[in-house]
């Protein structure tokens, strides 16, 4: 007999099942999935400010100096001005740091193949933009409350 699960736990479930495998993945190149964030904003963004790099990985400036510097280590990013307080670092990703980012969306195309192998080919079509849709209803700002 199957226990009828919570959608939301399930999804927690499968997202945190998920991280793993990407990061363990990764964990052999000395990355993990800020590392790719962070890759991904500044070939985005060129020019984008640690702070706002923290607060879209939902981090500090501080935590993502250390995960750009990392990078740097890496090889896969460059800095084009000099370290300094109050100074916006100028970064660029690297050719390498390119690669790096095409592995990774091999990675996850990799595992979205795995993910989609579980549906029925008509079905699979639907999946991405059905999870769209729960996303934007779940991350939807709340309405506000009469008299709140």
């Amino acid at each position: 007999m199957s226990v009828m699960m919570s959608p939301t736990m399930l999804l927690i479930l499968l997202g945190r099942s998920l991280r793993e495998r990407i990061d363990d993945s990764l964990a052999g190149q000395g990355l993990s999935l800020r590392h790719l964030s962070a890759l991904g904003h500044l070939v985005r963004v060129p020019g984008i400010s640690y702070s706002e790099l923290g607060r879209r990985a939902g981090v500090t400036a501080q935590s993502m100096q250390a995960t750009v510097r990392q990078l740097e280590e890496l090889g896969a990013v460059e800095r084009d001005s000099p370290a300094g307080r109050g100074r916006t670092a100028e970064l660029r990703v690297t050719p390498h740091g390119h690669a790096v980012l095409r592995d990774f969306r091999q990675r996850i195309a990799d595992v979205d193949a795995l993910l989609m192998g579980a549906l029925p080919p008509d079905r699979q079509r639907e999946f991405a933009p059905m999870l769209m849709r729960m996303a934007d209803s779940a991350l939807a700002p709340e309405p506000e409350k009469p008299g709140g």
